[in-house]
């Protein structure tokens, strides 16, 4: 397993030391390279560094104040348009029926991941936000209808350094062949393999 993943934490504490550009744009490369299906590569990404935006996309996000101590936001943004043919004005959000919505939102859920573990790798750190209503979070940043903001990313450098949050053992998720629904207590090897 590789460190970025390994040591890859929530980090909701942030130093006064600004993110370099360069590194933004080695953030944004890594997640231009995520995969996506049809390589439809239907994401987008708005990085926010003003005070005054920043101030109300926490409000937005339920007000969770530790955000703001995060010099710089990246909102991830999943783009239906990618994957379906016609004209049609669409409005997606939380209730959207659309299938291809789903499948946006994954593939900028990738995307976004991509974000972190690079960043990570570079030193900074990250965390996921997705507590928000899409009504509003567009109005702020001018996000047509037909986008679906999947995630804010905050990021900086780490005042912080939590320990790992607790995982389930690899025995409770794994299911070979088919589901099952119970569990024996005997070596992995021997029931999975």
């Amino acid at each position: 397993m590789t460190k970025e993943i390994k040591n890859r934490r929530s980090i909701r504490k942030y130093t006064d030391k600004s993110v370099e550009e360069e590194k933004i744009i080695q953030l944004i490369d890594s997640a231009r390279l995520a995969p996506s299906g049809m390589n439809a590569q239907p994401w987008h990404f708005v990085v926010v560094k003003s005070q005054s935006t920043r101030e109300k996309l926490v409000e937005a996000a339920h007000n969770q104040k530790w955000m703001l101590s995060a010099p710089v936001f990246i909102l991830c943004i999943a783009d239906i348009a990618a994957r379906i043919d016609g004209t049609e004005v669409i409005t997606v959000d939380e209730n959207s029926p659309q299938v291809e919505l789903k499948g946006v939102i994954g593939d900028t859920s990738i995307a976004a991941e991509h974000i972190q573990l690079e960043a990570n790798n570079l030193g900074l750190g990250t965390c996921w936000v997705g507590w928000y209503d899409q009504k509003d979070i567009r109005p702020i940043l001018n996000i047509p209808s037909d986008k679906y903001v999947v995630g804010i990313v905050t990021v900086g450098y780490a005042a912080e350094s939590p320990e790992p949050r607790p995982r389930k053992k690899i025995e409770e998720i794994l299911h070979n062949e088919k589901w099952r629904t119970s569990f024996f207590k005997v070596n992995l090897f021997t029931v999975f393999f």
